[in-house]
């Protein structure tokens, strides 16, 4: 919780004779949860903060947004804050606004530092024409609040590349059946436990296994369980040692790194759409792997090839040019 330190004024004491010392008047506690209401107010009433609630367990819980976490010190908030927008919106943008009239909010009302304060936008809200939220305060910026906007450095926040999104591990079978196999152990373990301290009785298997492995000799299908096992090792190593394939290509945004990734099936999907959407087009099909998009279309048999050949390449390139590793683009025509 916060503590702001009170100004240093004179107060009686309870005789009225003297001036109680600074360090015996009390002190103002600012609650965590009186600093998150706040923020969510605060972000609240900037335009395209919309509120938003969320389907299932989220409306039972009553985790609506906009939302904060805060982390409070002595005399400084750390907040993440969380909030749906209201389509379209330009990111950048409004979470500079949310998080100026967030910091602002709350340094007047708390006198608090803000050590960090982070604006995450984790929903998106259609409004229909003629939709208003009616609990949304206006916003109204004084000319003083503009000049000092304009005026106050802001400091610089360093650009990290964020992690390509990466497909699970190859391992992951193979280590869930491995900790299936770890917990089956642990039972018969258990149960071997209780048969040797006398508290369940039955026949011991880990030591009937033991004493009949020691027993066994030499037969003639040892050899080829032992070539099994030996490249189920192989494979797992392999496996366990194999990188995670990316499965999003990167787009081309204003940045030094990317930030904006899509799925190759949905770069297939916007071009086979583009494409099916001309004349002459019956069908389109898209193919986009790491060097090549083939775009595969049936066409009329009275439309010329070179001429919807040319269409569509004008109709799908826009949309490969988006991508930040350029691909080839190939049109295959079917009657």
């Amino acid at each position: 919780m916060a503590d702001p330190t009170a100004p240093d004024v004179g107060t009686s004491d309870d005789t009225g004779t003297g001036v109680v010392p600074p360090g015996e008047r009390g002190s103002l506690v600012v609650k965590d949860r009186a600093i998150e209401r706040i923020a969510a107010a605060a972000a609240l009433g900037v335009p395209g903060v919309v509120r938003h609630s969320g389907g299932g367990i989220l409306r039972l819980t009553g985790r609506d947004l906009p939302r904060a976490d805060v982390t409070t010190g002595a005399t400084a908030v750390a907040v993440n804050l969380y909030i749906a927008a209201e389509w379209p919106y330009d990111a950048a943008m409004l979470t500079r606004r949310v998080h100026d009239a967030v910091e602002r909010q709350l340094h007047d009302l708390t006198g608090m530092r803000i050590s960090e304060l982070n604006v995450l936008i984790v929903a998106t809200a259609l409004v229909e024409d003629g939709e208003t939220d009616e609990a949304q305060p206006p916003v109204e910026y004084l000319e003083s609040d503009i000049v000092a906007a304009r005026t106050t450095p802001h400091p610089d926040i360093p650009t990290v590349a964020p992690l390509p999104p990466l497909a699970p591990p190859a391992a992951a079978p193979a280590a869930a059946i491995v900790a299936i196999a770890a917990l089956a152990l642990s039972f018969v373990a258990a149960r071997e436990l209780l048969i040797v301290n006398g508290t369940y009785g039955g026949a011991p298997w880990l030591r009937n296994s033991f004493e009949w492995f020691g027993r066994l000799h030499w037969h003639t299908w040892l050899a080829p369980v032992a070539g099994v096992c030996l490249v189920l090792g192989i494979v797992l190593i392999v496996v366990a040692l194999k990188p995670r394939r990316r499965t999003h290509v990167p787009l081309q945004v204003a940045g030094p790194v990317p930030t904006v990734w899509m799925r190759r099936t949905d770069v297939a999907r916007m071009c086979s759409a583009h494409a099916s959407a001309l004349t002459g087009v019956r069908t389109a099909r898209t193919v986009v792997d790491r060097r090549r998009a083939v775009v595969r279309i049936s066409i009329e048999d009275e439309t010329p090839v070179d001429e919807i050949t040319a269409s569509v390449r004008g109709a799908v390139a826009p949309n490969l040019a988006a991508l930040a590793d350029p691909v080839e683009l190939v049109v295959e025509v079917a009657r």
